[in-house]
């Protein structure tokens, strides 16, 4: 029996992973796959501005040709002939076609989607982290609630036992002693459903910081504080001015809409600039009548070509105009949008946690009566002068106080790291 006891102990032990806030906050901006994503995503951008770039460099083609005839031909004068002929030619040639004007346009939006991409990804990383905290404090608080509905189903299971005793003794009305048990089993279903929220609340936690799901994350806290993570009295235009200064998303949004300018220009002024083509062969050539492969011999030639483009695809093409012009007023509005609702995050946070400061302060308050009332109800059914249902109203109450404080702090914290979010100073460390 003692090995079986130590044995489920020790597979306890090892599925419970503490877990701390700041360990959550690094494993979020390290392992999150929306964070792993958004990298891969900035290095895709990385790599096309990279090929917007080399379509100024020339290509290569090494390679042999091999052109024979056999019957009727054609000469230069018009006269139609028989002959049997063959030609090869090894070698490379050296091509190039440049759209001078259009082609440096995309350049310089590339380069911008390159800075909105890694704005992108500094935004999914401040979103993360943001996650892995609101995943962490409501874990705590699942806990925190567990613990608060265990502590009263004992209390509630203590009282129902003793009067069962004073039932059995004739000194106690049965009908009591069935209400205070029917409120013991309540409040131990109410533990069940706590636990299972902890539990739901640490797989989610780990799914986000892309842990073992089946290993149960247990938060090191033991105890649920109101922390103090940003200044509560700091005026709410200066916390709007910060977040117009820091959040990644409206850099971005910048960088998308000087892209999308970009390409507007590609399409208005690149095609003004003529294009310029090349091609250049270095090698051999040789063939002759019939079968005859004497007549090798080097052999280079150059072909160079400067032209405008006028319809689609080049000057005068209105459809390809309105496209990108409507391009670029979309992503200026999107910017807008985005703006507009980085305000509004830091005016929802700033009110959230004022509210919840007040209203921590009131549940505090709450808190101390449901204590005192109940330690007043104990003493009176101690004295034999308390009714049964005046001390199932009593553990309800102090019950419920315990669990409006815990949820009022958790939601306290969160609220303090969504406007750290909303300001944009969310870090892993």
């Amino acid at each position: 029996m003692a090995a079986l006891i130590c044995t489920a102990f020790l597979a306890t032990a090892a599925t419970n992973q503490p877990i701390d806030l700041p360990t959550a906050l690094r494993l979020a901006g390290a392992q999150n796959l929306d964070v792993q994503i958004a990298r891969e995503r900035l290095r895709e951008a990385e790599a096309q501005r990279d090929a917007a770039v080399y379509n100024f460099f020339p290509w290569l083609t090494p390679g042999v040709g091999y052109r024979r005839n056999d019957g009727r031909i054609q000469d230069i004068v018009g006269t139609v002939f028989d002959a049997s002929k063959q030609q090869l030619t090894p070698g490379a040639t050296l091509e190039a076609r440049l759209e001078l004007g259009e082609s440096w346009f995309k350049v310089l939006a590339a380069r911008q989607l390159a800075k909105a991409a890694d704005h992108a990804a500094a935004a999914q990383q401040q979103e993360s982290v943001m996650s892995a905290a609101l995943g962490y404090f409501e874990l705590v608080r699942a806990r925190a609630t567990a613990d608060v509905a265990q502590e009263a189903a004992r209390v509630a299971s203590d009282y129902a036992d003793q009067l069962l005793r004073g039932v059995e003794l004739g000194l106690i009305f049965k009908g009591d002693a069935l209400r205070a048990r029917g409120q013991a089993e309540r409040n131990q279903l109410s533990v069940h459903q706590a636990r299972e929220q902890q539990r739901v609340a640490a797989a989610r936690l780990a799914q986000l910081l892309r842990l073992d799901p089946t290993v149960t994350l247990v938060p090191a806290d033991n105890e649920l504080l109101p922390l103090t993570l940003t200044a509560t009295n700091a005026a709410l235009d200066t916390l709007v001015a910060q977040a117009l200064g820091a959040r990644p998303e409206l850099k971005q949004g910048v960088a998308l809409t000087a892209a999308a300018a970009r390409q507007h220009d590609a399409v208005t002024r690149g095609p003004l600039v003529p294009s310029l083509g090349a091609q250049a062969f270095l090698g051999a050539l040789g063939g002759g009548r019939d079968n005859d492969m004497e007549t090798f011999g080097s052999s280079a030639n150059v072909a160079l070509t400067l032209g405008w483009r006028i319809g689609p695809g080049g000057l005068f093409d209105s459809a390809r105009e309105k496209t990108a012009q409507a391009r670029l007023t979309a992503t200026s509005l999107a910017a807008d949008k985005i703006r507009d609702d980085i305000i509004r995050q830091v005016v929802e946070a700033h009110t959230r946690i004022h509210s919840l400061a007040s209203q921590l302060t009131t549940l505090r308050s709450a808190l101390a009566t449901a204590e005192e009332a109940f330690r007043l109800t104990r003493e009176r059914k101690e004295r034999g002068f308390g009714m049964v249902m005046e001390n199932i109203f009593a553990e309800q109450e102090l019950t419920r106080a315990r669990s409006d404080f815990v949820a009022a702090v958790a939601e306290f914290n969160q609220a303090q790291f969504r406007l750290r979010r909303a300001i944009g100073q969310v870090t892993a460390e």
